[in-house]
């Protein structure tokens, strides 16, 4: 891992795209495009597509048409995208449906410099299987590990969606060197439950994440889709949006909206990382001759 020195006027302008998705994938890939343009007209350095952007949330059905949805990487979309990161100068973040082999198929985040050339890959490690989040029956675990990427303006570290509810894979990519660290979403409400849990379900995913930066002392940026995607057995899923980014005390530094589109830049200092962890020196004090049982499913 390339080791940087100390630098206190480091400040790297993040971009998220808030998106809906429709059905077509071409034109998913052409409004994440136009989002991504947007973006770096307003500055961003980095821009970070929601999860699985490219077609509706297709998880919500165990459906063996889904994986005509995949597609190798590299491949079209990372084509497309390597294009556009190179002519704007803008790091991409990009999740796909990922064809490996036949049989073989992964949610994968593709990360594009600046140059327009694949940094790396993380391939999603904790997949749900929830009602109407069927992912187990289309993705393979990732065998990637937990992983960062030197992209030039920072070093960025890459989980997916479900993977946010987990301590240990936000730490492990922190210790990978990640100055941030980047969650592609599709999170919402199934519509029945949103008035008796809703506002409960949104602020324990906030929070998680935001307990993620304080804990490795690094900024956290979260983009979700929008929108409500209809399946036919049932009532659909409602994707909740409040795409958002933390500072390292874990402190918000913007929002999105839960009803609309939007595309947030926001600036973060990188020197904020060294105050924190010097004023909050968790990563000295970790006890880490004690933790054997990490590795075990349940210490009886």
């Amino acid at each position: 891992m390339k080791r940087r020195g100390v630098k206190k006027d480091r400040v790297v302008h993040v971009g998220l795209v808030q998106m809906r998705c429709v059905v077509d994938p071409a034109k998913n890939l052409a409004a994440a495009v136009k989002h991504v343009r947007t973006a770096a007209k307003r500055g961003a350095d980095v821009v970070c597509l929601p999860e699985l952007f490219r077609s509706r949330y297709f998880c919500q059905a165990e459906d063996h048409a889904g994986f005509a949805l995949a597609e190798a990487i590299p491949g079209p979309s990372t084509a497309a995208l390597g294009k556009l990161a190179r002519e704007l100068g803008v790091v991409i973040v990009a999740s796909l449906f990922e064809r490996r082999a036949a049989g073989v198929y992964h949610n994968t985040v593709a990360v594009l410099d600046a140059k327009g050339k694949i940094a790396g890959l993380y391939r999603k490690m904790h997949i749900p299987d929830d009602p109407l989040f069927y992912e187990k029956f289309y993705f393979t675990p990732g065998d990637l590990g937990f992983r960062a990427f030197d992209v030039g303006p920072a070093r960025v570290g890459t989980l997916i969606c479900w993977d946010q509810w987990y301590p240990e894979a936000a730490r492990l990519t922190a210790l990978a060197g990640a100055e941030i660290l980047f969650y592609p979403t599709a999170i919402g409400w199934h519509p029945a439950e949103k008035p008796k849990h809703g506002e409960a379900q949104h602020a324990a995913w906030e929070t998680m994440q935001r307990s993620h930066a304080i804990a490795n002392g690094i900024f956290v940026a979260v983009p979700n889709r929008v929108g409500h995607e209809p399946h036919p057995g049932g009532d659909g899923i409602e994707f909740w949006g409040q795409s958002f980014v933390v500072d390292p005390a874990g402190q918000v530094l913007a929002r999105g909206s839960a009803d609309r589109e939007e595309i947030l830049v926001v600036s973060c200092d990188l020197g904020a990382i060294e105050t924190a962890r010097t004023h909050w020196p968790f990563l000295r004090d970790r006890r880490i001759d004690a933790y054997g049982d990490l590795t075990r499913r349940y210490a009886d």
